[in-house]
């Protein structure tokens, strides 16, 4: 089935369809993993967005429901070469079978690299999966990732057990990925996932030894109200802040973000702990970031870019990056230890 890919300065790339039959408009983003595009599929955080792999192949070990972040949010999918007969003993189902269970349009057989190569030149960009060529293009034009926090984040308070309980963990939910909540529980966490407007009487009210922010779609600036509340929490209990949450306690503390270029988004972003001098390479998925400022613990090493900041008086942290990440890589999950100590270092200050 003949599919197009319509950028909103009308260039057009002719390709083949997959996943759901139908047309949609979306913010144009690119992803380097060269695996673990089940848990890319499954992340909140892509609300709004078609994404791109910059990896070729992409299907060939198919799809399973454990490796699963969450609810898929994103409006396309985007390929060069798609494998529709995947061999892999955790197989369930096919990409294209996923896809069309969940209403979402795929395209595969384009110049995946030439595409990449024109948005870091110009920047993300609006663009639209369709089966024809539109004559009007202001569909595509006026296209606006706006208030998706709401849309992803759960509507009611969910609680997750820890087999050996140490502490209780308030999550709070802006598009929350799985692992985050596994992470936790490894941890001897029990994990407590509440919606993105629960107020901070609520929060404290639950008795948590520590607050997790977690992951998210959009542009962070657009939550005041949630902003609000971590005003109120930031000094009372251990904060712990990942790539939207990080974003959110940013605003909060008084600094400013903005939108980039092409954003960071794959497996592969080098970042330097300024404290130790030690690198890492992290997973990221995020198209906004916080101005440098004088709490900055993490700095991105291709770009300078602030990747999280410190703010031990208060008994807060956050990264830009992904310490829970699947695929992979782990090399910063020692964070959620870090958070852990926190706790116990809080709970032993109270006693």
């Amino acid at each position: 089935m003949k599919r197009y890919l319509i950028l909103s300065d009308g260039t057009v790339y002719e390709g083949e369809g997959f996943g759901a039959a139908s047309d949609t408009a979306g913010e144009l983003v690119f992803t380097t993993n060269m695996n673990g595009y089940t848990e890319t599929l499954t992340d909140p955080s892509y609300a709004g967005q078609i994404v791109m792999c910059t990896f070729p192949l992409i299907g060939n070990y198919g799809m399973n429901h454990e490796d699963e972040e969450g609810k898929p949010y994103l409006h396309g999918f985007v390929v060069r070469e798609y494998c529709d007969e995947p061999s892999n003993f955790r197989c369930e189902t096919t990409v294209d079978a996923f896809l069309k269970e969940h209403g979402i349009p795929g395209i595969y057989g384009i110049d995946t690299r030439a595409l990449t190569r024109k948005l870091r030149e110009f920047g993300v960009m609006n663009a639209k999966i369709c089966s024809e060529i539109p004559a009007d293009l202001s569909d595509i034009v006026s296209f606006e990732v706006k208030g998706v926090v709401p849309l992803v984040s759960c509507k009611e308070k969910t609680e997750f057990p820890a087999e050996n309980e140490k502490y209780h963990v308030v999550l709070i939910d802006y598009g929350y990925k799985r692992n985050i909540v596994r992470e936790l529980q490894k941890r001897g966490c029990r994990v407590t996932v509440v919606p993105q407007d629960t107020s901070a009487a609520e929060v404290l009210s639950l008795e948590p030894d520590g607050i997790m922010l977690s992951n998210g779609p959009g542009d962070p600036a657009e939550n005041t109200a949630c902003i609000e509340v971590l005003k109120q929490l930031i000094g009372k209990k251990p904060v712990f802040g990942i790539c939207l949450g990080h974003q959110l306690i940013s605003l909060a503390k008084g600094y400013k973000t903005y939108k980039m270029k092409y954003g960071h988004r794959g497996g592969n972003q080098p970042v330097k702990d300024l404290v130790t001098g030690k690198t890492y390479i992290t997973t990221q998925n995020h198209g906004y970031a916080v101005e440098m400022n004088d709490s900055a613990r993490f700095v991105n090493v291709s770009d300078g870019t602030c990747e999280g900041i410190d703010d031990t008086e208060n008994m807060c942290f956050s990264v830009q990056f992904h310490p829970e990440a699947c695929a992979g890589p782990k090399d910063t999950s020692f964070l959620f230890d870090r958070f852990t100590a926190m706790m116990e270092d809080y709970r032993n200050a109270e006693r």
